[in-house]
């Protein structure tokens, strides 16, 4: 019972002192904060888990350079569709139905990266088909563009992600260089990045609604982010900034030919 009082004493000088404002537990002895080391020795973690740690980091990097090397290897697109198909470190390859690669006029002016394939696009193993698909096509006639006759497209990713999560970092550097050598091997002059992970991606950067628009330079060439069709389906108020987004890109494509 006693005890108990204590403890109910104790609680209740600590609510009083937070009510008054306290937010920090000070010592009984005052200490000299300015003797104080900038920074504090980290806690010594056992070494087994440190070792356990540093295993999976270089399982990573073997993993980036094993990407590294098959694209690097990789001549031709299909060749490079079959390093692809034969890389084995990347999870997603185990949760997906196909390998989503390209689709389109390989060598056009205009190559079209978008986020990762969606469950349509899987079933299909073909980027940008369904609805977004027949929504880009439409994008495109409106400036004179086709994927029959000069638009290459992508994804930045080329298996599904379960449930459309967002990729993790490791995900996308493991990937990378086969996005980069597929862009190196269609020779496009102008890139379209498509939604948030094909920034992401591409460029390191997320956040389409603040970068659409405005143009930036990768991978030797003019790179233009844009909304994906995806996103105007259910947002139809966007399309009129989808819409001054093709007017640049269709402006820059005559700039560039006169």
């Amino acid at each position: 019972m006693e005890s108990y009082q204590e403890f109910e004493a104790a609680r209740a000088m600590l609510e009083w002192q937070i009510e008054l404002g306290a937010t920090e537990a000070i010592c009984d002895a005052p200490i000299d904060r300015y003797s104080l080391p900038d920074a504090l020795p980290k806690p010594a973690q056992p070494s087994g888990v440190s070792q356990a740690v540093a295993q999976v980091e270089d399982v990573e990097l073997d993993a980036v350079a094993e990407a590294r090397a098959a694209a690097k290897g990789a001549a031709s697109l299909d060749a490079l569709h079959a390093a692809l198909a034969a890389f084995e470190h990347c999870d997603l390859k185990k949760g997906a139905r196909s390998l989503v690669f390209g689709d389109g006029t390989p060598g056009a002016r205009v190559m079209i990266i978008g986020d990762a394939p969606d469950r349509d696009e899987d079933r299909a193993g073909r980027p940008f088909v369904g609805k977004p698909g027949e929504l880009l096509d439409a994008m495109l006639a409106a400036i004179g563009l086709s994927r029959a006759e000069n638009v290459y497209v992508t994804t930045a990713l080329p298996w599904r992600l379960p449930q459309n999560h967002e990729p993790r970092p490791d995900q996308l550097a493991m990937l990378r260089p086969f996005l980069e050598r597929h862009v190196s091997l269609a020779a496009p002059e102008f890139l379209i990045l498509m939604g948030n992970t094909a920034c992401d991606a591409v460029l390191g950067k997320r956040g389409i609604s603040r970068l659409r628009g405005h143009w930036a330079e990768t991978w030797g060439r003019p790179v233009l982010p844009m909304l994906h069709p995806a996103q105007l389906l259910g947002r139809p108020r966007d399309k009129k900034m989808a819409w001054a987004d093709l007017l640049e890109l269709n402006a820059r494509l005559k700039r560039s030919t006169s």
